[in-house]
């Protein structure tokens, strides 16, 4: 018996085996999700520590994202949104972003409390001086996942759980960060009368009866027994059993609750005497090389405090040049940068698993496949990374959709065993089969992937037109000029060489000597070779055709076949060969048609090249053949998927920054002040450009949609600053001042909210288990782009702030 397999009476040396499953590809990435989650989460606790500098405060900000978390379940269960990759992926992202509102709130009702406010007083200005600021930014990066309704092609399909789990976590956090948050703030817990209120339980539990109640009881009882008449008496007796049931339940209840209580009260002093030995030990182990980082990372972030405001002050004196170097740094990356990036519709997948099929000439029996296909498995076997291999000969029929399958094709599913580098020990196994494949001449070969959102083979050119010998000769060519492009291996053609095939060919000139008619003559061929029904036999209400035909042994052969009389009746006989030539060829192995025209297909798959570069080599390359009148070609497969995707995901990245822009027009009621915001969305560019650059990650689906997502993001910071900016000008305070003072006071709550976003995705963003190849390149652009657009964020905002702000 196996897993999700009982064996019942299999033959003497027969046993079932998983092949494959995928759920383990699942589960491993799904757990790896959940696990970089966590580390996110324990990181940007850590930040909020460093930055704080209060366990408690850092406590009740850091209870934002278990809460959040949890309250995002129930609107993903009414969406019916699943746990799958993605939409643990979109938690996972937004871990560091769950605490941004919780930081800004906290922020603002400490910096009231340094001021001299009330605890209560502190609480209800500084929630309310940021509350705004707070929403908006939330909306703003909610309202950047409405334009993906239009996104089209496989972003459109994968993106959706993502948002959806993205959204439903924001919304959660703010309503933590403007109830919650302000809530626990206000709390002055003193836990020295806790405990002592603990250790007095039957303050608890005073309304319940105890001993002197129980005694009181039964001398009511006897009382009532004695002291009435007899009729009474009598009737006071027949209650008796009832009230002593009901005075006794009383009395169980007391011992109960009693009993309770002192548990409760020994479990207290059990916790407080474990927690509190807990804390001593901590103090004791951790604190020493707490106190040590601690100490040096806050005279450093002194420095920062103390010489940001100089560096803001000269920036606003030099405001054009400022300006006039952010716009140098950001045509130099639209320019010069980006172009230089590949392009790719999705990451390759690594799941320890890829599969070698190989296809034999067209009309070679399965039990010669299989023959053959033997020595390939046996040259699998012996790489020493690979566990097992699966061989399908013939036709597949859980691939009924294979239209090339048949009995000269075999696939060969081969399972490696377990690595940490999965990508790496795909490579190299992968490499070593195919230079050993070579060896193998009379087949052709390919390996290829499972894959998760895209079942287009990543090249593919669809050649067009209707003579059928030319499109053979014309895909040919094309395969051999594809050969030999740079990062394509396995090409091959879909158009093989066919079935052989009895013609015949009649001369009319002959047909017309011996007075016979062309139709008659090839009516009468095929009837005798096919046969003709020339009626029916009946049997009650049954009806069987009756199809006459020649003998078998008279058309078994070329020779028997060339002496069918075609004029039966004549004087003198005949025959097909007098007519007629008759010839063995190679008929189409299949005609396929792409709207309503012939088409062959070229299929390739990429090693070591982006996309994009390979498919414009493939389009010169191809634009150097000389087609024949008629026909053209095409590049599909993953490169037209990308197309489509990519040209989507770019109205939909300027219509998230319209959208943005929008919300924050309707926030501030002001046209002038979104713009000067929307200028960090260049900033966070020149950052990501730079990061894939360095990095070598070629522009692809996910890439984009942490473009669209950082356009929601990255405002969030330059929102806090300018709304502050604004409410210390209509305090009465200078342009100049209340931008410096400004950038003091949201210094430190904008570089918790960045640190803690970022450090959150870190994990996500270093790319180890499965499925890391999805997940990694989304993480890795919104730390670049945050990153790049925080630290630009506090000087050019400001500046482009006072350039096009007038004094009033």
């Amino acid at each position: 018996q196996m897993t999700g397999f009982i064996a019942y009476n299999l033959p003497a040396g027969m046993h079932i085996k998983l092949l494959t499953d995928q759920s383990i590809f699942i589960r491993n990435s799904i757990s790896e999700v959940r696990n970089t989650a966590i580390m996110g989460g324990i990181l940007a606790v850590i930040v909020l520590f460093l930055f704080l500098n209060n366990l408690r405060t850092t406590g009740v900000v850091a209870l934002s994202i278990p809460l959040s978390v949890v309250a995002t379940f129930a609107p993903m269960r009414l969406f019916n949104v699943s746990l799958n990759i993605m939409s643990l992926g979109g938690l996972a992202l937004g871990i560091g972003m769950l605490v941004d509102n919780s930081i800004v709130v906290s922020e603002s009702i400490y910096r009231c409390k340094e001021e001299g406010d009330s605890l209560i007083r502190a609480v209800i200005r500084g929630t309310s001086e940021v509350g705004a600021a707070v929403t908006a930014s939330t909306l703003t990066t909610i309202a950047v996942f409405f334009p993906m309704v239009f996104v089209k092609g496989v972003a459109g399909q994968i993106f959706g759980d993502m948002a959806l789990t993205v959204v439903f976590s924001l919304l959660a956090s703010l309503g933590v960060a403007l109830f919650f948050i302000p809530m626990l703030t206000s709390r002055q817990f003193n836990w020295q009368d806790m405990a002592v209120k603990s250790g007095k339980p039957a303050d608890f539990f005073r309304d319940f009866p105890s001993i002197t109640h129980f005694r009181q009881d039964l001398q009511r009882l006897r009382s009532e027994i004695f002291q009435y008449s007899s009729w009474n008496r009598a009737i006071r007796l027949i209650l008796l059993p009832f009230k002593l049931f009901y005075y006794g339940f009383r009395f169980l209840v007391f011992l109960f609750l009693n009993g309770i209580s002192k548990l409760i009260t020994l479990l207290l002093l059990i916790l407080g005497a474990l927690a509190g030995g807990g804390v001593w030990a901590v103090r004791k182990i951790a604190a020493p090389p707490v106190m040590f980082i601690m100490k040096y990372f806050n005279r450093f972030m002194h420095r920062v405090y103390n010489s940001y405001p100089k560096i803001l002050a000269r920036a606003l004196d030099h405001r054009i040049a400022v300006i006039g170097w952010a716009g140098i740094f950001f045509l130099i990356v639209l320019f010069f940068i980006l172009p230089r990036l590949g392009r790719e519709l999705i990451p390759e997948v690594h799941q320890g698993e890829f599969y070698v099929e190989v296809t034999l000439p067209v009309g070679t029996p399965v039990e010669k496949t299989a023959r053959i296909i033997h020595p390939i498995e046996q040259l699998i076997l012996a790489e020493p990374e690979v566990e097992k291999v699966a061989t399908v000969a013939g036709v597949d029929l859980t691939q009924i959709t294979d239209t090339e399958a048949g009995e000269h094709t075999a696939k060969v599913t081969v399972t490696l065993k377990p690595s940490r580098n999965v990508a790496e020990l795909e490579e190299n196994v992968s490499r070593r089969i195919r230079e050993k494949l070579r060896n193998f001449g009379g087949m052709d070969y390919n390996l290829s992937r499972p894959v998760l959102f895209s079942f287009k083979t990543p090249v593919e050119v669809e050649i067009r037109g209707y003579n059928l010998d030319s499109l053979l000769t014309v895909s040919k060519r094309a395969v051999t000029i594809l050969s030999g492009i740079p990062g394509l291996s396995d090409v091959k053609s879909n158009l093989q060489t066919g079935n052989p095939e009895v013609q015949i060919v009649y001369k009319r000139n002959r047909l017309a000597y011996y007075g016979l008619n062309i139709l008659d003559v090839a009516s009468l061929v095929r009837n005798k070779v096919l046969g003709e029904v020339a009626t029916q036999f009946k049997q009650e209400d049954r009806r069987i055709d009756i199809r006459v035909k020649v003998r078998e042994q008279d058309k078994e052969t070329l020779d028997r076949l060339r002496r069918l009389n075609v004029n039966p009746g004549g004087k003198i006989p005949i025959p097909l060969e007098s007519v007629a030539e008759i010839r063995v060829e190679e008929g189409p192995s299949e005609i396929r048609r792409i709207n309503q025209q012939r088409s062959a297909i070229i299929m390739a798959n990429l090693v070591g090249r982006d996309l994009f570069s390979v498919s414009s080599d493939v389009y010169q390359a191809l634009s150097s053949l000389r087609l024949p009148s008629g026909f053209t070609f095409e590049i599909t497969g993953q490169n037209k998927e990308m197309e489509v995707s990519l040209n989507s995901l770019r109205l939909a990245l300027l219509l998230a920054i319209f959208m943005v822009y929008i919300v924050m027009a309707s926030q501030f009621e002001s046209f002038l002040h979104p713009l000067v915001i929307l200028f960090t969305v260049p900033l966070a560019l020149i950052g990501v450009a730079l990061a894939l650059w360095a990095l070598g990650i070629p522009l692809n689906i996910m890439v984009f949609l942490g473009m669209i997502m950082l356009a929601g993001i990255v405002v969030n910071n330059a929102i806090v600053l300018v709304d502050y900016i604004n409410q210390l000008r209509r305090k009465g305070l200078a342009k100049q001042e209340a931008i410096i003072r400004a950038g003091q006071a949201r210094l430190r709550p904008i570089l918790m909210t960045s640190a803690t976003t970022i450090l959150g995705l870190l994990p996500m963003a270093v790319g180890l288990g499965d499925g890391a190849e999805i997940r990694s390149p989304m993480a890795i652009t919104v730390i670049a782009g945050l990153l790049s657009a925080t630290i630009l964020t506090l000087i050019v905002i400001p500046t482009v702030y006072s350039l096009f702000e007038t004094e009033k």
